[in-house]
């Protein structure tokens, strides 16, 4: 899997998201909310309420990956 290449554009949703929303939650978010095409190839990046955790949504036009960072000590 060749992930993140050739991205479009990287979208940062700047409210925090109800982490247990997974693909069909976020992509329901961008479409929705930012008013983008999930479908566009663009990396879109959610993070919860006490930024410590990311989820990075991403279409590879073979289907959808879902990425979950945790941090231990800091925030995002």
């Amino acid at each position: 899997m060749n992930m993140f290449i050739d991205v479009p554009d990287v979208y940062l949703c700047n409210q925090f998201v109800d982490f247990r929303k997974s693909i069909n939650g976020l992509a329901a978010i961008v479409e929705s909310e930012l008013e983008l095409s999930v479908l566009s190839g663009a990396v879109f990046v959610f993070c919860n309420k006490s930024r410590d955790k990311l989820k990075i949504l991403y279409w590879d036009n073979t289907g959808f990956a879902l990425c979950y960072k945790r941090l231990d000590k800091h925030k995002f």
